[in-house]
Formats: C-alpha cells, sequence, structure tokens
C-alpha cells in the first residue's frame, strides 16, 4: 500500500464514481478500479458494496475512509513542511558562541541572513571552545565558533580570524609604558585567565611553559569584560585576543608579547560526514561569503 492507495479511495468516496475519480486524477477507469481493488487485497475487506447500483461504502470503507482522511492530511501537511524547509520558510539554527570574542560583525551577519530568510530562527550559546566541541559532537549545537585547532578530526571549519594575543595590564603597572614584552618577564605576575573550558587557556599555559614558567593564575573566569574590571582593580593581570581588549572600557593597558608571539585562529566548526539541516547550510554558506569579504577587503 502506498499513499496513492488511499488517495484514489478517497477521490472515488468523493465523487461517488470510479469514472469521474479517474477523470479527476488524470488516469483511465481500469487504473483506479484496479488500485482500489489492491487496497481492498491488502486490508482484507470490501471498501465498497457493489451489489447496488450505485456506490455505497461498507462499514470498513467508512472506518478506513475516516482514517485515509487523517493520512491524506497528514502527508499534505509534511509535504509543505518539507517544502518550506527546503524552500528556507523555516527552520532553526543552534550556533555556540564563546565569550571572549568581539561578536559586533557576527551579529551583523546573522541580521542580515535574518532579513533574507525570516521564517529561520536561531538559538545562540555561549561557552567555551571544548564545551562548545562536545556539544556539536552531541548534538546539542549544529555549528559553532572555536580556537583551532579542535581535538581530533571530528570537524570541518572554516577559518575567519587570526590575531595577535596582548599581555593587558593595569595603568598602574610597572610594564604599562612598554610597547612590547618578552612572555618570560611575567614569570612573577598573577594571572587571570579563562577558565578551563576556554581552548586560549591551555594556549597560555602552553605558552608560558615554552618560556620556561607555569602561571600563577589567581582566578578564573568566562567573562572578558570581568576580566578587564579584575585587571583594572589590580587583581592580576591578563592574555587576551587584540580584538578583546581593544574593547576593555577600564583604564588598562595592552602591550605586545615577544618571544614566543601567541595568537589565536578562530573558525566556524561543525562536525564532519554529519548531516546538516538546509537552514544551515545556507547559513554555512552566507556566512562564509560574507566573512572572506570583509576579510578581503
Amino acid at each position: 500500500m502506498d499513499i496513492r492507495h488511499l488517495k484514489y479511495f478517497i477521490e472515488v468516496t468523493r465523487f461517488n464514481s470510479f469514472t469521474r475519480a479517474a477523470d479527476h486524477l488524470f488516469v483511465t477507469q481500469p487504473t483506479i478500479s484496479k488500485m482500489i481493488k489492491n487496497l481492498e487485497g491488502e486490508l482484507g475487506v470490501e471498501l465498497f458494496d457493489r451489489s447496488r447500483k450505485k456506490l455505497v461504502l461498507t462499514d470498513a470503507g467508512r472506518a478506513i475512509l475516516e482514517q485515509a482522511q487523517t493520512i491524506d492530511r497528514a502527508f499534505s501537511n509534511l509535504q509543505t513542511e518539507i517544502d518550506n524547509l527546503v524552500g528556507l520558510q523555516k527552520g532553526h539554527i543552534r550556533i555556540g558562541l564563546p565569550p571572549i570574542m568581539d561578536a559586533d560583525h557576527f551579529i551583523r551577519i546573522l541580521g542580515d541572513f535574518h532579513q533574507l530568510y525570516a521564517g529561520i530562527t536561531f538559538q545562540l550559546m555561549e561557552n567555551g571552545t571544548r564545551k562548545i566541541e562536545e556539544d556539536i559532537l552531541a548534538d546539542n549545537l549544529d555549528v559553532g565558533i572555536a580556537v583551532l585547532p579542535t581535538e581530533g578530526e571530528e570537524f570541518d571549519h572554516f577559518s575567519f580570524m587570526k590575531e595577535e594575543l596582548r599581555v593587558v595590564v593595569p595603568y598602574t603597572h610597572r610594564f604599562a609604558d612598554r610597547k612590547q614584552i618578552r612572555l618570560e618577564e611575567l614569570e612573577e605576575e598573577q594571572f587571570i585567565l579563562f577558565n578551563k573550558d576556554f581552548a586560549l587557556n591551555d594556549r597560555i599555559r602552553e605558552s608560558c611553559k615554552e618560556a620556561g614558567f607555569l602561571p600563577q593564575v589567581v582566578s578564573e573566569s568566562s567573562q572578558w569584560d570581568f576580566i578587564g574590571k579584575m585587571i583594572a582593580s589590580e587583581l592580576g593581570i591578563s592574555i587576551l585576543p587584540y580584538s578583546v581588549s581593544n574593547l576593555l572600557k577600564e583604564d588598562v593597558r595592552a602591550i605586545k608579547v615577544v618571544k614566543p608571539t601567541i595568537e589565536w585562529d578562530l573558525a566556524i566548526i561543525w562536525r564532519k560526514n554529519h548531516y546538516l539541516s538546509y537552514a544551515t547550510r545556507e547559513w554555512l554558506k552566507f556566512t562564509q561569503e560574507r566573512l572572506t569579504e570583509s576579510t578581503s577587503n
């Protein structure tokens, strides 16, 4: 049995005629008669009382008609839903964002996408790279922004921002007037870092280890603006992306790090060899194009 059997049955009952139903469906009368016979054979009941001159439904026919109409409506609704999804009239995209980044440009791209596809909704979840990776693998997120390299080979990605990190100190700090600083000079400093959900935490610890020391961490946070306030209060220093250090409103100083230079590479990531919805695929294409345009200008 397929949906055509039910549709033909519904049309025969609607027109109360095999011939008129066949004309409406643009098929021959023998074709529709054969379909009804096949349906009766599969169900093991007679749908019409053929002993009379006009078509009359049997008890079984009346019961099956009600269910057939329900199935037909559901199938029509399903087709409409599919058409809306494929045509990007609706959809939902779950995006992971690290609170460590300057999201203004990214949010503008979301707004431009929404202007084109008003029926597509977004869920934005702030977390560090490690948690974003875990949520994508657990199918709690569709895509996310993360610091490269990602863990393992589970993800495809599109890199869109590379920049150096800066040492950020209070304006009263002994290094506040320096243009650049070697990482090894920070050995005795108290560090304020992003928490361990952030790949940047690992990056800074590894860089300090390369410079010959382990950072003395006085506090960890998930919010860059709160870290800025702690630095201004002379609780410690931090190492932040250049774009983030420019957002700090407090009276602090950002100093270039040398020997070694510390960089980060931000990318949009999604699960490799995993189904992506039509909305997510179109959003990825749109966002990649816009980010490519902005970096080339």
